[in-house]
C-alpha cells in the first residue's frame, strides 16, 4: 500500500508540476520577450523570478492536494529550504546548459534558452519532489 501511495503522490505531483512548468516557462519567456538578453546575470535573475512564481504555485497545490498536510511554520521553513536548494540546482543547470549549447552554436538563442530551461526544470523538479516527500511534508 505504501508503494501505491508513493506512486499516487508522484502522479499528483507531476500534474501539478505541469502547471508549475507552464508558469515557469511562461514567466521566463515573457521576461525575455520584454527584455531580450544573453547576459548570465540577467538570465539568472529572470530564471529566479520565474522559478519563484512556479514554486509558490507548487507549495499551495502540493501541500493541499499531493501530500494533504496541515500547513505550519516548521513545514513552511522546510519548504523554503528545499525550494532554495532546488533553485540552486535550477539556476546551475540553466546557466550551464546555455553555456554548453552556446559553445556548440547549433541552435538559435531562444531555442538554447528554452532547452536549458526544460532541463533545469526537470532536474530541479525531481530533486524538489524528493526533498518535499522525505523532509518537508513527511508525516
Amino acid at each position: 500500500m505504501k508503494n501505491n501511495q508513493g506512486m499516487t503522490q508522484f502522479y499528483k505531483y507531476s500534474l501539478i508540476g505541469l502547471s508549475c512548468a507552464l508558469i515557469d516557462i511562461g514567466v521566463l519567456n515573457t521576461l525575455l520577450f520584454a527584455f531580450p538578453t544573453q547576459d548570465a546575470g540577467w538570465l539568472t535573475t529572470f530564471n529566479t523570478v520565474a522559478y519563484t512564481a512556479a514554486i509558490l504555485n507548487s507549495y499551495v497545490w502540493n501541500s493541499r492536494y499531493t501530500f494533504n498536510v496541515q500547513k505550519n511554520k516548521k513545514q513552511f521553513v522546510g519548504f523554503i529550504l528545499q525550494a532554495t536548494a532546488s533553485l540552486f540546482i535550477a539556476n546551475g543547470v540553466f546557466i550551464g546548459g546555455i553555456w554548453i549549447m552556446d559553445a556548440l552554436a547549433i541552435l538559435p538563442d531562444w531555442a538554447e534558452t528554452n532547452t536549458a530551461k526544460g532541463l533545469s526544470m526537470l532536474l530541479s523538479s525531481l530533486s524538489s519532489f524528493f526533498f518535499m516527500k522525505w523532509f518537508v511534508f513527511r508525516r
